[in-house]
C-alpha cells in the first residue's frame, strides 16, 4: 500500500506499492535484452556463453545484469550514484532481484553461499557518503537469505578512476588495490557492483578469491556498459 502518496522516480505517478520506487509502466521502459550469461554481451536468445567470452574470458563464471547502460535506467543509476539519492537503493536493488529470478529460469543460475558487495576505499566512501553496491547487497541479502560479508573483501589502496584510462592502464592502476582474507571457506559467492564496463576491477577482485579457493564467481550488476 501506498498511504504516503510516493510515487515513480520516474514518472511521477503515484505507485501501487510505494516500496516498489518504480511503477510497472517505466519499468517496461527499460530495454532488456536476452545476453551472454558469462561476458553479458548482448545475444539474440540466452546463452551460456559467447563467442566473445570465449575469445576474452572473464574471471568470474556467471553474471546476472538487468539491462545495458541505457535510459532509462542509465538516469537513475546516475541519480542514485552521483546525486546523493541514496534512497533509490530499494528500488534498484528490486529491479536486480527480478533479473535474478530471471536469470535462475533463463541460465540456470545456481545462487551463492554470500553476497560480495564491490569495496570502496575508505575514503573514497567518506567523500561520497556511502557504497552503493553494499546498500544494493544488503537489500538483496535479506530477500534471498544470503549472509551478506563485507569484511573480507577490502579495496587496501586507493586507485585512479577507470574512466579514461586505456585497458593496460586500468590493469596496471588495480593491481594490489584488493584484498581477500575471508572468515570462513566460500566455493560459491556474488559480488555486486553497479555497473560493469570493461571488468578490469571485477577481474582484480576475482583473482584474488580464485587464490584463496573459491570455485564459482556470480557478478551481479544493474547494468552492462
Amino acid at each position: 500500500m501506498n498511504y504516503w502518496g510516493f510515487r515513480c522516480i520516474h514518472c511521477r505517478k503515484p505507485l501501487a506499492i510505494a516500496q516498489h520506487t518504480i511503477c510497472s509502466s517505466c519499468y517496461r521502459k527499460i530495454e532488456k535484452s536476452c545476453y551472454c550469461g558469462c561476458c553479458g554481451a548482448l545475444l539474440p536468445e540466452n546463452q551460456l556463453y559467447c563467442g566473445n567470452c570465449l575469445r576474452n574470458e572473464p574471471k568470474w563464471h556467471r553474471i546476472v545484469q538487468i539491462a545495458y547502460y541505457k535510459p532509462p535506467l542509465s538516469d537513475w543509476i546516475h541519480r542514485f550514484k552521483f546525486q546523493d539519492q541514496f534512497w533509490l537503493d530499494q528500488g534498484l536493488a528490486r529491479l536486480l532481484l527480478l533479473a535474478i529470478k530471471q536469470a535462475q529460469r533463463t541460465h540456470q543460475l545456481e545462487l551463492p553461499e554470500v553476497i560480495f558487495p564491490v569495496p570502496l576505499f575508505w575514503h573514497r566512501e567518506w567523500q561520497r557518503g556511502f557504497n552503493q553496491a553494499q546498500l544494493l547487497a544488503e537489500h538483496l541479502s535479506n530477500w534471498l537469505n544470503i549472509p551478506l560479508d563485507n569484511v573480507s573483501l577490502k579495496r587496501v589502496r586507493a586507485t585512479y578512476s577507470q574512466r579514461q584510462l586505456t585497458a593496460y592502464e586500468r590493469k596496471r592502476n588495480l593491481k594490489g588495490a584488493f584484498r581477500y582474507t575471508p572468515n570462513r571457506a566460500y566455493h560459491r559467492v556474488a559480488i555486486i557492483d553497479d555497473v560493469v564496463t570493461t571488468g578490469s576491477t571485477l577481474n582484480a577482485i576475482c583473482a584474488e578469491l580464485l587464490k584463496q579457493g573459491v570455485q564459482h564467481i556470480q557478478v551481479w550488476t544493474l547494468a552492462r556498459a
